[in-house]
């Protein structure tokens, strides 16, 4: 008996019995949605987790800083041997030749003064280089990434920046106070930049206050152009909103010629108070080839003495947590299945004692054993697929449902989420199901004796 013979048999026979096979069908169809539909929500929870921790920083993202930058219980040396350890060039070379490495960026961070106008602002200044703007995933709204070309500084704004802008003559803030933004075009206006705070506080208010009658000359202010600003609104936040970005390059280039001799605001010094030659970097931004590596990068770079952090320990708890949900909530939708399998069993057990007599005939005629072993495993498999798939229908339109209440419910989170390998995985475990189910029956059916089977009514 041909293979084609053998499912054309079997879907016969199903429709033969509808309505049994229809009540068998919906005992899978139910099984296969409560289980699609549990593990589901598991995944969302872990997709919306990873989504949220994207939105701090990218997951293959390592940040290195100075020892002794925050208390790591992993971390020995003395702190001496610590203040010795600076994040220079030569680290950063080190560390781009590490294994899955992809890139390297050192960090430069500082706080300048902004005046546009009748409003002034204090920037928090976050430089980093040209290729860590595309790891980083900055999303632009205008304007461009600063490239650093031909060592010219640029400005890159967080789109909430213009909150930290405030009346220089009444200190007000008009966002905090009125919540309306300073009439300042970042792209377009005008900006004149102070890079020497202390200079700029000592002109300032010591010579007004100190009685001594001397005058502090106030610090020079530069005008630099605005490359770009940070994709979304004044209230969409995002973990680049209210800072102000760099080209690195272009940034040790102007401080170098704004300060000269002078020390760098957040520069260490000698015993003698004069700055180094070299400038150092607060943090290092490495991007790993992927989240896997994440781990042995960290480990490579604390075994240097440096102090390394990255998601990658909360990405890995989490995870496991979500894993842990996925498996209880699979399991209570696993018990709808479990009794749609027996109620498959039961259906073929039915389905072999009133057709005793045909498969007595089908043996005496000289047809193969395993082939009546098929036609009953293929009747039981059917039963799976039409209930697998139904099921995996009903999921979809319960996981769009769900979303949509959680969604108008004021939050953005995908709470539900079937990915295709959920899907497949769905409606072939619905099948060996349902095969496994009517194993044992047509096991029996073909076990039947021929001529006690043509004798039975």
């Amino acid at each position: 008996m041909k293979f084609l013979d053998l499912l054309r048999m079997s879907s016969t026979s199903l429709l033969k019995r509808k309505v049994r096979t229809i009540l068998t069908v919906l005992g899978v169809t139910i099984g296969v949605a409560s289980i699609v539909v549990m593990v589901s929500l598991g995944l969302g929870l872990n997709k919306s987790s990873l989504e949220e921790m994207e939105s701090y920083g990218s997951l293959t993202a390592i940040t290195v800083y100075e020892p002794g930058s925050y208390y790591d219980p992993s971390m020995d040396g003395s702190a001496d041997s610590q203040e010795e350890k600076r994040l220079d060039d030569a680290l950063v070379e080190s560390i781009r030749q590490l294994p899955h490495v992809e890139m390297v960026s050192p960090m430069l961070n500082m706080s300048i003064l902004a005046r546009c106008g009748i409003y002034e602002g204090n920037l928090y200044i976050q430089a980093m280089s040209a290729e860590a703007f595309e790891a980083m995933k900055i999303p632009v709204g205008e304007g461009h990434y600063p490239d650093g070309k031909d060592g010219k500084l640029e400005f890159f704004y967080g789109n909430m920046a213009l909150q930290s802008f405030y009346v220089a003559s009444t200190g007000s803030y008009p966002y905090y106070e009125r919540n309306e933004l300073p009439d300042i075009d970042l792209m377009e206006d005008p900006i004149f930049y102070i890079f020497d705070m202390d200079a700029y506080y000592q002109s300032r208010y010591k010579s007004s206050g100190d009685g001594s009658g001397t005058t502090v000359a106030p610090p020079r202010r530069y005008m630099i152009d605005t490359a770009g600003i940070v994709a979304g609104g004044e209230e969409e936040w995002n973990s680049f909103s209210y800072n102000v970005y760099c080209e690195i390059e272009s940034l040790k280039t102007e401080l170098k010629r704004i300060f000269k001799n002078k020390a760098i605001p957040g520069q260490p010094t000698t015993q003698g108070g004069k700055p180094y030659k070299e400038i150092y970097y607060n943090q290092i931004y490495v991007d790993v080839d992927s989240i896997e590596n994440v781990a042995e990068v960290q480990n490579a770079i604390n075994s240097m003495g440096y102090q390394a952090s990255s998601n990658a320990e909360w990405v890995e708890a989490t995870q496991a947590q979500y894993r842990n949900v996925q498996l209880v909530l699979g399991g209570i939708g696993a018990v709808s299945l479990l009794v749609a399998a027996i109620g498959i069993t039961n259906t073929m057990m039915m389905s072999i004692y009133e057709r005793t007599k045909e498969i007595g005939i089908m043996k005496v005629l000289g047809c193969d054993l395993r082939n009546i072993q098929m036609l009953f495993l293929l009747e039981a498999a059917y039963i799976g697929l039409i209930g697998g798939a139904v099921g995996l229908g009903f999921s979809y339109g319960i996981s769009a449902l769900i979303n949509r209440v959680v969604q108008s419910m004021g939050n953005a989170m995908t709470l539900s989420y079937i990915p295709p390998w959920l899907a497949l995985l769905s409606l072939a475990f619905a099948i060996l199901v349902g095969m496994i189910s009517g194993f044992f029956p047509s096991l029996r059916a073909m076990r039947l004796s021929p001529l006690a089977a043509i004798r039975s009514e």
